[in-house]
């Protein structure tokens, strides 16, 4: 991922396998709705870039800025939302309609790309993502 880099100190002898789920655009172009994946390092970010660097979808996922995570005509956000709100810093954000989730919840649930990931865990990578009110 061009904006990303490693944080995992020893990708060399550290591996994590998982099971990812590709709906949408993403398993149209990986052409298979499930897999495994074994990559070096631990967390989300390792994952995603070693994913991205065997499976060209990395552009139907990230936004490299602010405005690429923000689809046109959204509401404004309000001065002050109730609860505890976390997004991804900029360049670790998903595209509008797109998501990224771990074991069934948004990684923005967890510590984002940082998240650390066990063997096993499911990795979904979803595009297009709607919300239903």
């Amino acid at each position: 991922m061009s904006s990303m880099t490693s944080t995992t100190r020893d990708q060399a002898t550290t591996t994590t396998t998982v099971d990812v789920r590709c709906t949408g655009h993403v398993r149209d172009a990986i052409g298979t709705h499930e897999l495994e994946f074994t990559f070096g390092g631990t967390t989300l970010k390792d994952f995603l870039m070693a994913f991205f660097e065997e499976y060209d979808v990395e552009d139907l996922l990230i936004a490299e800025t602010e405005a690429d995570a923000t689809a046109p005509g959204w509401a404004p956000t309000p001065d002050e939302l109730p609860g505890t709100w976390r997004k991804n810093p900029e360049g670790e954000q998903t595209r509008p309609f797109a998501r990224v989730c771990i074991n069934g919840r948004f990684n923005e649930h967890y510590d984002g790309f940082d998240t650390e990931l066990e063997n096993g865990d499911r990795v979904a990578l979803i595009k297009p993502f709607m919300f239903c009110v």
